[in-house]
This record gives C-alpha cells, structure tokens and sequence, in this order.
C-alpha cells in the first residue's frame, strides 16, 4: 500500500487511483466526491490491476505497509 510505483497500477471499479482499504472492502475518495447523491457507493469489495488486465477481489490480496500487513495491523499504539 505505501509503494507507489505498485499502487498506480490498482483503480477502483470506475477507474479511479484513489482508494483506500477499509475493514475487509475499499473505499474511493474520487468516486465519493463525483458521484456523491447519485446513488452510487464509493465502497467496493475488488480492485483492478492495469497492468494485467485482473480484477481482484479483496480476500484475494495481500496488502502490504512499512510496518507489516494490513489485515494485521490495529487500531492505536502501546
């Protein structure tokens, strides 16, 4: 999640770079801000590799900061 070079190939459903996980889903600030009162939710289970044409869904991938896993990761610090 913090490489930039790897994270620029992974869009949102309608194309846009800037996603973010969430719990178990992601979640799209350019979608939330475009299409905010069409009905449409920024949130969304899988994204799309350009690179290789894939969609993936989000149980499928790894995600991956400076300090570990995402998935492991928890909320505040000792």
């Amino acid at each position: 999640m913090d490489d930039e070079i790897d994270r620029w190939k992974w869009v949102c459903p309608r194309g846009h770079r800037s996603w973010e996980a969430t719990n178990h889903h992601f979640w799209c600030a350019e979608c939330a801000r475009t299409y905010a009162g069409d009905d449409y939710d920024p949130d969304f289970e899988a994204l799309h590799n350009l690179a290789t044409d894939e969609t993936v869904h989000r149980d499928d991938l790894r995600l991956l900061t400076r300090v570990g896993p995402y998935d492991t990761l928890r909320e505040g610090s000792a």
